[in-house]
């Protein structure tokens, strides 16, 4: 596993360098808190972020989020500041592990592991609700479509919904992007 170390304080940061070998994983590189981050990241192409700031601001967050960008990656940060307002803005930012006051090179190989853990887990929670939005979009198309088949066809409900069945099988395609298309055809006509 490649692991990049984004640290305030030098002494520190080789704790984490010390965690990391201790691990058997791959550092990639160690950068400052004002080091730019994207390149670093295209350049590491790190599996998980390690990140130690005595109280990691919004904005550092932010800058690390903003270098990501839509390629998600793990990370944990480490940091002295407990105050809620520090923890629950890198819990919301995205934190899969935030340790506060504990930074041993020993248990730095646990913690790469609960956050991993944790980042799957989040991570197939959000393509869970993804899937039920999706879902429920398209329950909310095919209700429309129907009624739009009722009201045009003077069909029953269940007729509507059977036409609309039948078309979606006929045209190999999902129910779903048959009712858009219903949808928008009878947008078309109106």
């Amino acid at each position: 596993m490649r692991v990049l170390v984004i640290a305030e304080s030098a002494d520190r940061a080789e704790i984490l360098k010390s965690g990391v070998q201790l691990a058997g994983h791959e550092l990639t590189e160690v950068l400052p808190l004002d080091s730019a981050l994207s390149p670093a990241l295209a350049r590491g192409k790190p599996d998980v972020l390690l990140l130690e700031a005595r109280s990691p601001s919004v904005d550092l967050l932010d800058r690390l989020l903003d270098a990501m960008g839509s390629t998600a990656v793990p990370f944990a940060v480490f940091a002295a500041d407990a105050s809620t307002q520090v923890i629950e803005s890198g819990v919301r930012a995205g934190a899969a592990a935030f340790v506060v006051d504990g930074l041993e090179a020993a248990r730095v190989p646990a913690i790469l592991q609960v956050a991993l853990a944790r980042f799957d887990y989040i991570s197939g929670l959000r393509s869970e609700l993804d899937l039920a939005q999706q879902k429920l979009a398209e329950r909310k198309f095919v209700e429309r479509a129907k009624g739009l088949l009722m009201k045009a066809r003077n069909l029953s409900e269940d007729e509507a919904y059977h036409t609309l069945r039948r078309m979606a099988m006929e045209r190999n395609r999902r129910m779903g992007d048959v009712a858009r298309s219903v949808i928008e055809m009878a947008e078309l006509l109106n």
